[in-house]
């Protein structure tokens, strides 16, 4: 949310071993093979970038990313690879031209463009970082602002300022335009706890200038003392003393990763890079022994969307209700992992590029790690001392593999992992950390506060705004084969009347398979369901459905009011769960265009296009949409 001090790709960090040197380059050399749901290449990208820039001389690149294969067409190639004839490589373009926001997709194979459509609806693609960079240095030659800064103080080349959407709040949107939040420097690098409030500006950022100005009201500046984050700053009370703590695997990993594929114990799956969600998992399957058989579980799972709306509705903040993924990129956002602190030794790194605003490919170093954990805990044990002269103990370590990204979005980092496990598990969390952003205030202590000030007072002239985080996952599960069903099971008390038993009463476990759309939209936490994803044309052995547990880990409902403007456009934070049919264009939770958008065209509205089918059948294919939540910065 806003535009960071300095981009950390331009520091690149190297790793610090050649096995780790070995494995990136061994990623790299690879992927000349493609897979249908490979990432764009470097080659690729700069074939795009040509591409377009003979259709428009002066364009802007927001999103250059696969244009993804119909599922049907994957599956068919998957399914005898040697024979079946590759689906086309495309890449799918959004670009500024002309003040137009243009979909385009370009075929690579022909290197031809298929279509380049216009587009016409509510919102504007994803900011890029130039022109929030450029966007940032417009106020330190604007007079006015010289003035306020003068007024206050404050030395002006000692000031920061950062970029944040606006959000929609009723009004046409005409203008691509940001808001900026200024900041003083002066005795810290943290300059989030050290905003200099009262202060609005609105740039165009087509036309890049300040467009709107307001100084409504002089706010101290909070105190530079004690901001400093950085280890070297941090009191002894800090210290643990820690020893290392090495892990060493002397025999080498026990996954392999051929081009993009990593196989691991039980498992094997895809992974690509997006430039707006990050981490793509597709085609996770696990290894049936007595099938001798791959037997698929995940078809493609992604970071869809995330919601950020801020509790404060003063001038300077009501408007930060962001959508991080549609509007800042949450892919492109992604910082290179620093070895042996973002990820233990025993990691291996890949790198991953995006298109930058000229069309030329960026890299980012490091971008994931992946490793086997191992933290001394238990994944099945038993020890049994009740047969005569004899004890059976048997214990199983929980070693899992993890692949890990972290996205810094201003102030906050985003620690995302897929954990596979051996148990047929696959973990997906969320951690977040970084810095408060936080609101100057004039007082001092919480005693003086006498009315709603949106958050807590945190130190001296320093408020920490509410908020929440939600997060969309999208998940198109394919459990053991496409045709799957949504299946809540509800744990019903039932009381005991009969006498048949002592017992007062049990509970009992009762299936409702969804019908329909409506039946699919679900609010955990509110009774004992758990959700099943099923497929009802595949038994166990003894007659058993075929399935999967959706199990979140926290669960929260939203607050906000379903006509408030931010809600309209996060409508997808309403429900945790919803459910589609399968429609490889719905990827995007808040919206293709997502900066400014009315919200009408988002999951939500997705649902209500589909509320008039009769029934969801198992034979189409499912996308889960589940949306974990957090409050705050606590995951």
């Amino acid at each position: 949310m806003g535009t960071k001090a300095m981009d950390p790709r331009k520091s690149n960090s190297t790793p610090t071993t050649p096995f780790f040197l070995l494995f990136s380059l061994f990623f790299l050399a690879a992927s000349h093979d493609h897979h249908p749901l490979d990432a764009l290449t470097p080659f690729e990208q700069t074939q795009v970038q040509t591409i377009v820039k003979s259709l428009y001389q002066n364009v802007t690149f927001h999103y250059v990313g696969l244009d993804e294969p119909d599922k049907a067409a994957v599956l068919s190639w998957l399914s005898s690879p040697q024979t079946n004839q590759i689906p086309d490589r495309q890449a799918f373009v959004i670009a500024r031209a002309d003040s137009q926001s243009h979909e385009i997709v370009v075929n690579l194979a022909t290197k031809e463009v298929v279509t380049d459509k216009v587009y016409d609806g509510s919102g504007y693609p994803t900011l890029t970082f130039d022109e929030q960079t450029a966007a940032s240095q417009l106020p330190l030659t604007y007079a006015p602002f010289l003035a306020s800064i003068e007024k206050r103080g404050l030395v002006s080349d000692q000031v920061f300022c950062g970029s944040f959407t606006v959000g929609w709040y009723g009004n046409d949107a005409s203008k691509r335009v940001v808001s900026l939040m200024c900041y003083y420097i002066n005795g810290t690098i943290n300059f989030y706890m050290r905003p200099i409030e009262g202060i609005t500006f609105t740039v165009d950022l087509d036309e890049m200038k300040i467009i709107g100005y307001r100084d409504r009201v002089v706010v101290p500046v909070p105190k530079a003392d004690g901001t400093d984050y950085r280890e070297a700053a941090q009191k002894s009370t800090f210290d643990n003393h820690l020893k290392s703590i090495t892990i060493l695997q002397p025999d080498g990993p026990s996954f392999t990763v051929e081009g993009h594929t990593v196989r691991w114990a039980n498992w094997e799956f895809h992974v690509a890079f997006d430039m707006r969600s990050g981490p793509i998992i597709s085609l996770a399957s696990i290894y049936d022994h007595n099938e001798d058989e791959y037997r698929r579980v995940l078809y493609r799972g992604f970071i869809s969307e995330l919601f950020v709306p801020y509790m404060d509705l003063t001038e300077e903040w009501y408007y930060r209700t962001f959508l991080d993924a549609g509007e800042y990129g949450f892919g492109q956002s992604a910082v290179p992992l620093q070895p042996l602190r973002d990820c233990p030794e025993n990691a291996m790194f890949l790198d991953g590029y995006f298109t930058a605003q000229d069309g030329t490919p960026a890299k980012i170093s490091n971008v994931f790690c992946l490793f086997e954990r191992y933290a001394g805990d238990i994944m099945w044990r038993h020890t049994e001392a009740a047969l005569p002269g004899d004890v059976v103990t048997e214990v199983r370590p929980d070693v899992s593999l993890v692949l890990r990204m972290v996205s810094t979005v201003a102030n906050y980092d985003y620690v995302i992992d897929w954990e596979f496990k051996q148990t047929g598990t696959i973990k997906v969390t969320a951690g977040l950390t970084g810095l408060l952003a936080v609101r100057g205030s004039i007082y001092t202590h919480k005693d003086q506060i006498m009315q709603e000030e949106y958050g807590t007072l945190l130190a001296e002239n320093v408020l920490g705004p509410r908020h929440d985080h939600f997060i969309s996952f999208h998940l198109d599960l394919d459990i053991d084969g496409e045709a799957n069903s949504l299946v809540k099971a509800k744990l019903q008390r039932v009381r005991m009347t009969d006498g048949r038993s002592p017992r007062k009463s049990y509970w009992r476990v009762v299936n409702e398979t969804a019908k329909r759309e409506s039946d699919a939209k679900i609010h955990l936490g509110s009774g004992a369901t758990e959700i099943l994803v099923t497929n009802p044309n595949k038994r166990t052995k003894v007659g058993n459905d075929i399935g999967y547990r959706l199990i979140p880990r926290t669960v929260a409902s939203r607050l906000l009011a379903n006509d408030d403007y931010p809600q309209k456009r996060g409508a997808f934070s309403k429900y945790n769960v919803w459910v589609t049919p399968y429609n490889r264009s719905e990827k995007w939770a808040g919206g293709l265009f997502v900066d400014q958008s009315h919200g009408d065209d988002n999951l939500a509205t997705w649902s209500l296009r589909y509320s008039h089918y009769c029934s969801l059948s198992p034979r189409e294919g499912k996308i889960i949409n589940l949306v974990p939540y957090v409050r705050g910065s606590k995951c």
